[in-house]
C-alpha cells in the first residue's frame, strides 16, 4: 500500500423506487429501475461553510439544493431527501445503521459522523485501520476498529447481499466500471438491498463513464460531507466541523508565506527507491484537499502526472527542497528507512531536501474530514515552519502530541463533534 492509499482510477429529477426497508427515491442516475421492497434515507438544507471551490480554484457542479431542501421538510412525515450527483435524489426513512463502503473519503466521514464502527466494508480495512488510528490517540474518548471488515474495492454482489447493509456509500458510477460489474447489477444492489450514495470522480476530476456523464458533478471534500451527514441526520456534527475547518482554512490564508517563500516540494509513494511514484500537489479534486490550500510551488515539471513512475534522476532534476511521502505515517512504513536510502544513495543524497533533512511523512490522500484537519495543519507544518511552528521529527508511533498552543486546530472540539457532544 506505499504506492498510494488507494488505486485511482446531474440531472436530479425525481423518479420512485421501492426497498424491501422503506420507500426511497432516486432522481437522475438509476432512474427507470423497478425495485422490490421499500427502503429509504436527507437533505436538510444546511448551508455549505467556506469550500475548497472558492478558495483554490476547484471546479463545482452541485447544483441549487433549495427546491429538494423544501421538498424535504415538507414531505417531512414521508422521511427526508438528500442530493448529490450522480445518484441524483434519494430519499430515506430514518438514518441508516449498518453501512457499506468502498473508498476511505467516505467511510471517514462516516467515522467522523460518530458511525465509524457501524461500517462493514471498505478497501483495504487493516491498512486503514492501522493508518487511521495514528490520529485518533489525539482525539480523546474518539475509538475505532476496522480490522477485519470486508476487503472491498471490487465486491462481490453475493457479498453485498450477505452484508444487507441499509446504505451503500459508494459511487454507482464507479462501481458499474469495475470489472465484472453493469449497471443492471448496480441497479439490483439498490433494488434487493439499499441506496448507493457516494462520489468518486471528485477525487481528481476524472472523466466518468460516459452513461453517468450528462449526471454527474464534483465536489470538494467538505461540500461532499455536508450531503454524507444529511443522510445520516447528523448535521449538527458537519456543522461542528466545518467550522473547525473554517476556523483553520482561516488561520492558514492569514499566515501563508508569499509565493516566493514558499518550498518547491512534492508528494511521492516509495516502499524503496526502485519504485517512486509522483503525485502533484495542486492537481484538482479532493486528493489534495490538503496540499492544495497551502499553495507550494510543485517541484515537478509539468510534463509529470500524478501516478507517474519517476527514477531518483528525475527527483534530482526536480531537486524539491520539501519532500512529502505519502503513506509515511502509517506504523508499516518505515519512513526513517526512506529517509536512510535517500541520504546513502548517490544520487539522493544530492537533493536539496535530502540534505537539509526535510523529508516528511503523510497520511492518506483518501483522506475523510478528520483526517484532513490534521493533515491540513502537519502539511503546513512541514513546508512553512516559520510561519506555523516546525513540524517535530517523526520517525514512528501516531500523530505527534503538539503542545496546545501550537496546535492549528481544537482536538476536543473535534472529539465532541465526533462523539455527538455539540
Amino acid at each position: 500500500m506505499t504506492r498510494d492509499d488507494t488505486p485511482t482510477r446531474g440531472d436530479d429529477t425525481p423518479t420512485d423506487f421501492l426497498t424491501r426497508r422503506g420507500c426511497l427515491r432516486y432522481g437522475g442516475a438509476l432512474a427507470g429501475v423497478s425495485l422490490a421492497g421499500c427502503s429509504g434515507r436527507s437533505e436538510s438544507g444546511a448551508n455549505s461553510t467556506q469550500s475548497d471551490t472558492a478558495d483554490t480554484g476547484e471546479a463545482s457542479d452541485a447544483g441549487d439544493d433549495t427546491d429538494d431542501a423544501t421538498a424535504s421538510e415538507s414531505d417531512s412525515n414521508d422521511g427526508y431527501a438528500v442530493t448529490m450527483a450522480p445518484m441524483g435524489t434519494v430519499r430515506f426513512e430514518a438514518p441508516p445503521e449498518s453501512i457499506f463502503t468502498r473508498l476511505t473519503h467516505l467511510a471517514g466521514m462516516a467515522f467522523a459522523l460518530g458511525r465509524g464502527d457501524d461500517v462493514n466494508a471498505m478497501h483495504a480495512p487493516a491498512y486503514y485501520d492501522a493508518l487511521w488510528n495514528q490520529f485518533t490517540p489525539r482525539l480523546d474518548g474518539v475509538s475505532l476498529d476496522w480490522t477485519g471488515l470486508y476487503s472491498s474495492w471490487n465486491p462481490s454482489r453475493e457479498t453485498l447481499y450477505e452484508l444487507n447493509s441499509d446504505v451503500h456509500l459508494a459511487d454507482p458510477a464507479s462501481v458499474s466500471a469495475l470489472q465484472g460489474w453493469e449497471s443492471d447489477d448496480v441497479e439490483a444492489i439498490s433494488d434487493d438491498i439499499a441506496p448507493w450514495f457516494g462520489n468518486q470522480f471528485s477525487d481528481t476530476h476524472a472523466k466518468p463513464p460516459d452513461e453517468w456523464a450528462d449526471r454527474y458533478a464534483y465536489y470538494d471534500l467538505w461540500e461532499m460531507f455536508e450531503r454524507v451527514s444529511q443522510v445520516f441526520q447528523a448535521e449538527d456534527r458537519y456543522r461542528e466541523l466545518a467550522a473547525v475547518h473554517d476556523d483553520l482554512r482561516v488561520t492558514i490564508e492569514a499566515n501563508l508565506p508569499p509565493a516566493d517563500d514558499r518550498p518547491r516540494a512534492v508528494l511521492i509513494g516509495a516502499s524503496d527507491l526502485s519504485s517512486i511514484y509522483a503525485y502533484r500537489l495542486d492537481d484538482p479534486g479532493f486528493l489534495t484537499a490538503h496540499t492544495r490550500p497551502l499553495k507550494p510551488a510543485s517541484a515537478f515539471s509539468t510534463e509529470v502526472s500524478s501516478g507517474d513512475t519517476v527514477d531518483m534522476e528525475a527527483l534530482l532534476e526536480a531537486d524539491p527542497e520539501a519532500i512529502l511521502v505519502l503513506g509515511g505515517l502509517h506504523p508499516e512504513t518505515g519512513i526513517e528507512s526512506i529517509r536512510a536510502e535517500l541520504r546513502d544513495d548517490a544520487v539522493g543524497q544530492q537533493i536539496d531536501a535530502v540534505e537539509r533533512g526535510r523529508v516528511y511523512a503523510q497520511g492518506a490522500r483518501y483522506q475523510g474530514p478528520v483526517v484532513n484537519l490534521f493533515q491540513l495543519e502537519m502539511t503546513a507544518k512541514q513546508l512553512y515552519p516559520d510561519a506555523f511552528g516546525a513540524w517535530p521529527t517523526y520517525t514512528e508511533g501516531p500523530y505527534p502530541e503538539l503542545p496546545s498552543d501550537e496546535q492549528l486546530f481544537d482536538r476536543e472540539r473535534v472529539a465532541a463533534a465526533i462523539t455527538g457532544d455539540v
